[in-house]
């Protein structure tokens, strides 16, 4: 499970075994990621969300502590997965990095605690998968605004971007610095290492 270039995210793509009558494959395996990213994810909740082509779900991040670890798959269709680092005082803060995950590579990511989340579905319909290390916790949501030209997403051109009310209300990500609404790096770095 190789880490992406942003510290605390990982790219885990599984071997698929196929035989005639499909396939199989281990979309998460609690030893392989332990050694990998080295901690332990412990499963408060898991969701499943359905997407319509073009839709983009985030830029989110908890606060920390505690954070919101994820770990996300793409089941069926396709989507381009974005991890955004959001912590401040982060030497990569403000970069992002995108991941394809569709039905066909059977990859996952690893999001740890800190880093701003999203996805736009790339196919008539995807179904995103997401292991949750805490329940979510309204009140400890945060987001960005998911075009704002400060990050420069490069979302996939051509496509008809539909975001929630809410999405489409989030701050910038210079709004959510002056209003001290992003999670600290060393804090985040604290929440990593906790048992």
């Amino acid at each position: 499970m190789p880490e992406l270039e942003l510290e605390g995210a990982w790219v885990f793509t599984p071997p698929i075994h196929a035989d005639r009558r499909g396939n199989f494959h281990e979309w998460f395996n609690h030893a392989a990621f332990e050694a990998a990213a080295g901690r332990r994810l412990e499963v408060a909740q898991a969701n499943c969300s359905v997407s319509v082509r073009g839709a983009i779900r985030g830029i989110h991040v908890s606060d920390v502590p505690p954070g919101q670890a994820k770990y996300v798959i793409c089941t069926s269709g396709s989507i381009l997965d974005v991890i955004v680092d959001l912590r401040t005082g982060s030497p990569t803060f403000g970069q992002w990095q995108a991941v394809p995950l569709n039905d066909q590579n059977r990859s996952a990511v690893f999001i740890e605690e800190g880093l701003g989340h999203g996805f736009a579905a790339l196919s008539d319909e995807a179904t995103v998968l997401y292991l949750c290390s805490t329940a979510y916790a309204p009140q400890r949501e945060r987001g960005i605004h998911p075009c704002d030209p400060a990050l420069g997403i490069a979302w996939p051109a051509g496509l008809p971007l539909v975001l929630s009310d809410k999405d489409a209300a989030a701050p910038s990500l210079a709004q959510a610095m002056t209003g001290s609404l992003l999670p600290d790096y060393a804090a985040c770095r604290a929440a990593r290492n906790r048992p």
